[in-house]
This record gives structure tokens, sequence and C-alpha cells, in this order.
């Protein structure tokens, strides 16, 4: 997931900058592709979202992806830092996290 962007945008322009050859994947539920999408959300001046995002369906993955994308993900130079975005079906990732769980 790529949570508020922060990580993405900040340490992704360091990492990039000092090795250029790192490839930066971010994931998201497939049920709720908003980077896929390719329409951004829709902010207030303050940042905030001003409505949910058009590409948000409910999803099983818990606290992954909220209804919007977050501004400072909205600002991030996509074209310099992303490598490739993933979704990740819902049904693939229980399995993976019970999986996990029993481990």
């Amino acid at each position: 997931g790529y949570g508020t962007g922060g990580t993405f945008h900040g340490a992704g322009k360091a990492i990039k900058a000092a090795r250029p050859d790192v490839k930066i994947v971010l994931a998201e539920p497939e049920d709720a592709g908003l980077l896929a999408s390719g329409v951004p959300t829709e902010h207030k001046p303050d940042g905030s979202p001003s409505a949910s995002h058009p590409a948000f369906s409910a999803h099983p993955i818990q606290g992954w992806t909220p209804d919007f994308i977050p501004k400072v993900l909205h600002d991030a130079p996509m074209d310099m830092l992303l490598h490739e975005l993933v979704p990740v079906p819902g049904a693939g990732a229980i399995a993976t996290a019970q999986s996990l769980a029993a481990k």
C-alpha cells in the first residue's frame, strides 16, 4: 500500500537520486484501484479530500486504502518515481495474511 504517500514521495525521491536503478513499486487493492483509474482526487484548499474517489469500492484489505488519494501522494512526481503499480486481489491478500499468521 501507499498510505499517505509520504514515504513514497519523500524517501522515494531521495532513493532515486542516490540509486536511479532502484525500482519503486506501489500496490493497491484490486477492488479499489484509485491510482489505477487515473482519476485524481479533488482536494479542498487545506489538502483534505472534497469527496470520496469515484473508483473506490469496498474491499477486504482492512485499513489499506482510504476512499481518496492523499494530497502528498497526488503531488508526488509519479513519472519519476513509480516503476510499477500492482493490483492485489482481495482473496489473495486474505490467503497470504492467513498463511503468514499461521507461521
